[in-house]
């Protein structure tokens, strides 16, 4: 579907909400009374799952509204009522989200969007943002967050990873996209808060169980997931508990063809002097490695002057992902204006996975057996090799084996003293910490000498060897025995130097988050004009991110293949890259059980190593202290107020110092720190133009801190493509001005339109630069020069956008939410922001009538840079869609049989470089079918 076809549909669903008469509407009487007054937090609002103020039909008899329609005016109260530029998701009852991950959720919202990597969504971005410039808070905290190593978008980011969060246990979803001082900075694009119900506001005796069972069918395997929750209180609502566990396991499978990047053909193909300068024949032409390849599609200087990937790879990912969820809160009130909470969360995550990895690097390895080459618009698009010369390898097969745990633990007690008159004070603190990371990855390599041939498009590679791949007598052992160094320093076995051959190694990569925290807030009220109440607040944290790495490095004495070795190998099963658009004998190749790989390993001679340039500790103190003004007078409300922030860094991590002439390299300590002092206004205004139409506008300064992992200092290298990023522990923060205007209309209970325009003006903005480093190759155990990536500040960014949404009940039972967002973006460097589509589309419509409903949601958004790949490649998104279904139906008012589908068209997640003849990725995640039967009471 084209993009004009997405911006017809979005269209004329927002005309058909604003269109259809309110007589149509079952329930049209709007409420009188507001949700809460214009002064108060949207946690004031009515708890999302409760029904809705009852309106009376034409017959004079109440009608209470739940279900779809009863959250969807539960969002619209609160968002009505807030005073900053609010979005808001509510449960429909208690353990029933509308979907099955909360970051799909969020992409729902105007102006959220998601990527979809991995299949299912994990990080959300606001206004076209990186996710790492936006924060979650539960319940007003932020949470410690680790990662789990395969997503490179992960790392030490100070954002959530929301496929660890169980919606059953989520009331509300609240999204700021203009701050108030209350609320925490750290954010450009905008803050989510996450807000979990509490016993003393939830019926007595409620409880909830469900259990159901998924299917992917790319992984063509189910599995079970359950969850449950139970609250109570006592009959003068003074003391409360509340429980909550989730179990949830799934199985994903996803394929696809990477590109390692483009390079200039004339660095690999052709003949060089001593000056490094090509060799030219009597013609002027450059003399190729082999003279006796032929080139099609231009000359010879053509393909010199020509890009052609750097790599290919055939890579088969699975994973299973297993989440255990436990929630306990305690509530008491010993007085009446007394309120005391204490809630906890632990979150066990297993996210195990393998990855195999068939991959060719054609210039660095196959250069000078290059048999034939296609240039197509400055691309060599097609090229055939021979057999792999002396020395060199025409393919590598990775098995690569990653055990990770992830755990959440978040504690956090709040008191809370309401006292005459609306003033109150309450006092909060709270401790979180997440651990995760490789634990231990285990990396086995071998190497083909096969002679081969590929070709790609936009949309497909094709990758054909001449042999088989599936034939284990086909992978020899990846290097050649030398005498081995670590870091340049001999390794010595028995009392020798080790004289053996690298076979892979394991590597131990372990994240640790923590977070402590203490903190106030305060609602003075008082008149003095138009301003009705003042607050003041502050928090203290101390926050540690912490990088272990070791591990061991693998080595073989003796020269071997797979089949020399004995062991029962597999081949990439039937179908697996059906649909990516890789073909090719490629396809299927030689699989390796997990524990054969493990075994492999410890039979090779095992040296421990300690890896301090690629370990760090970053620990930052942050003091915030803020005032905030509300006022309300004459239809005008909000609030006016600043942030005052002192933060401060300290990096600690090691520098790998390269040796000359012959010298070994030598690690050295380093240890830097830096603080800043900003201050930070922010003026929120709501106009009430009548019974029906808001009109908003906010300006703020905000700043969003560089990630951990960039101010950490260390850098990691690739010893093969011979490349490696790194921190700078200098960076400053962004800083930003934001700006949003919006009209909302409100024509009846239940619907809603709305206008948002917004614009963030972004400086200090990081960047990536590129610098050539030295550093000691352990594979060719010689100093070697890498490119090096390295954030820097000197970017400045402007975003600009338009948010137009609709969300109404029809007609019998149908009802409808649609937005559309446009944002574009400028940068100094000429780049979009990271994950900013200029369009954006979601239509949702829904039907529900007695005892049945459904939901059919679709998102599509255009293309989106996404971040700098390898060789400085400008990683970009094809457009993409998806298309989500659910229904329930009520077999009794206690049970429930809910059914799920997702990604109903299987899209392809497209990547390429800069331009669409430049793939770098095709992947493939399936469907994902969920069945369930829940109980409540």
């Amino acid at each position: 579907m084209n993009f004009r076809k997405q911006i017809l549909l979005a269209s004329s669903a927002v005309v058909l909400v604003a269109v259809t008469p309110s007589a149509f509407a079952q329930v049209a009487t709007p409420s009188a009374d507001p949700v809460a007054t214009p002064s108060a937090d949207a946690a004031a609002a009515p708890q999302a799952g409760t029904p809705t103020a009852p309106v009376a039909d034409e017959t004079g008899e109440d009608i209470v509204v739940t279900g779809i329609r009863g959250s969807l005016r539960s969002a619209i109260a609160v968002k009505r009522q807030a005073n900053a530029i609010v979005d808001v998701i509510s449960a429909e009852a208690i353990g029933k989200f509308p979907d099955r991950n909360v970051a799909e959720s969020l992409s729902h919202v105007p102006g959220v969007s998601i990527d979809r990597r991995f299949g299912e969504g994990e990080k959300v971005a606001i206004h076209g943002t990186d996710p790492a410039l936006n924060r979650m808070l539960l319940d007003g905290h932020a949470v410690a967050s680790a990662d789990w190593g395969g997503n490179d978008n992960d790392p030490t980011s100070r954002t959530f990873n929301y496929s660890l969060l169980a919606p059953e246990l989520v009331e509300r979803l609240e999204v700021y996209k203009s701050p108030e001082p209350r609320i925490e900075e750290g954010s450009i694009g905008g803050t989510v808060i996450v807000r979990t119900r509490r016993p003393l506001d939830t019926p007595a005796n409620s409880i909830f169980a469900s259990g159901g069972y998924s299917y992917n069918d790319r992984a063509d395997k189910g599995n079970v997931r359950a969850s449950g929750l139970y609250s109570w209180h006592n009959e003068g609502g003074t003391f409360g508990v509340l429980g909550a566990v989730t179990y949830d396991k799934q199985n994903l499978t996803r394929a696809g063809v990477e590109f390692f990047g483009f390079e200039n053909a004339g660095d690999r193909f052709f003949q060089k002097d001593a000056n490094n300068a090509l060799v030219l024949d009597a013609g002027g032409q450059p003399v190729l490695k082999n003279p006796n390849a032929t080139i099609t599609g231009g000359t010879r200087q053509d393909l010199a002057n020509a890009v052609s990937p750097f790599g290919i790879n055939y890579a088969y990912f699975t994973q299973q992902r297993k989440r255990i969820s436990y929630v306990g809160t305690v509530q008491a009130k010993p007085t009446d204006d007394i309120t005391l909470t204490l809630n906890g969360l632990h979150i066990d995550g297993n996210y195990n996975n393998s990855s195999q990895s068939m991959y060719v690097i054609p210039g660095a390895w196959s250069g000078d057996v290059l048999q034939s080459a296609t240039i197509a618009n400055g691309v060599v698009t097609n090229a055939s090799f021979g057999a792999a010369s002396a020395n060199s390898q025409s393919a590598q097969l990775d098995l690569l084996i990653r055990k990770t745990k992830l755990t959440t633990d978040n504690l956090n007690f709040v008191g809370e003293w309401e006292g005459p008159g609306g003033s109150s004070v309450s006092a909060t603190a709270g401790w979180s910490k997440a651990i995760g990371g490789r634990n231990p990855e285990y990396l086995l390599d071998v190497r083909t000498d096969l002679p081969y041939s590929y070709g790609f498009t936009s949309d497909s590679a094709n990758v054909d060897y001449v042999g088989d791949l599936t034939n284990p007598a086909n992978y020899r052992r990846s290097n050649s025995p030398q005498l081995q160094t670590i870091d340049g320093a001999p390794v010595i076995v028995n009392g020798t130097q080790l004289n053996a051959a690298r076979a892979g190694g394991i590597d131990f990569s372990k994240t640790i988050d923590r977070d402590y925290y203490a903190g106030y807030d305060a609602v003075i009220p008082f008149e003095a004009g138009p301003f009705k109440e003042i607050r003041i607040g502050g928090k203290f944290t101390d926050h540690r991110n912490r990088l272990n790495a070791s591990g061991f490095n693998n080595y073989s004495t003796s020269n071997y293949t797979l089949a020399s070795l004995g062991v029962d190998t597999m081949t990439t099963p039937n179908g697996t890259f059906d649909g990516t658009g890789g073909t090719g004998n490629a396809t299927q190749y030689i699989n390796l059980a997990q524990q054969t790989v493990i075994d492999i390993l410890a039979n090779s001679v095992n040296v421990a190593v300690a890896k301090p340039t690629a370990s760090y500790i970053v620990d930052e103190t942050v003091a915030a202290n803020y005032v905030q003004l509300n006022f309300d007078q004459s239809g005008f409300r909000g609030n006016i107020g600043g942030r005052l922030v002192y933060t401060k860094n300290v990096s600690n991590y090691a520098d790998q110092v390269s040796g000359t002439d012959g010298s070994l390299p030598t690690i050295v300590p380093q240890r830097v720190q830096n603080d800043y002092l900003k201050f930070l206004p922010s003026l929120n205004v709501a106009y009430e133009a009548g019974a029906h139409l808001i009109f908003r506008g906010s300006v703020a300064k905000v700043i969003a801190r560089p990630r951990y992992e960039q101010l950490g200092g260390s850098v990691g290298r690739n010893d093969i493509t011979l490349d490696a990023s790194g921190g700078n522990p200098n960076l400053k923060p962004y800083q930003s001005t934001n700006y949003e205007l919006s009209a909302e209309y409100y024509p009846r209970e239940g619907t809603l339109l709305s206008l948002e325009l917004f614009r963030r003006e972004v400086k200090d903005y990081i960047l990536n630069g590129l610098s050539r480093q030295t550093f000691f190759n352990e594979l060719t155990q010689s100093n070697a020069s890498y490119l090096v990536s390295q954030p820097l500040n000197g970017g400045n960014a402007n975003v600009n956008g338009a948010l137009v949404s609709a969300q109404g009940e029809i007609w019998h039972g149908f009802g409808l939410q649609a937005n559309y967002s446009y944002a574009e973006s400028s940068t100094d460097e000429g780049l979009n922001l990271p994950y900013l589509s200029k369009h954006t589309v979601n239509v949702i419509p829904y039907y529900e009538n007695g005892p049945f409903q459904a939901r059919l949601s679709y998102n599509y958004r255009s293309s989106y840079f996404r971040a700098i790949g390898r060789l400085n490649s400008i990683d970009m998104v094809a457009p993409y869609s998806q298309l989500d279904f659910s229904a329930g139906f009520n077999l009794t008012k206690a049970v429930t049989l809910t059914v799920n589908a997702q990604n109903l068209l299987d899209s392809t997640y497209t990547q390429y470089s800069g331009t669409r003849d430049r793939p770098t990725a095709f992947y493939k995640n399936g469907r994902t079918f969920v069945a369930s039967v829940s109980f409540r009471m």
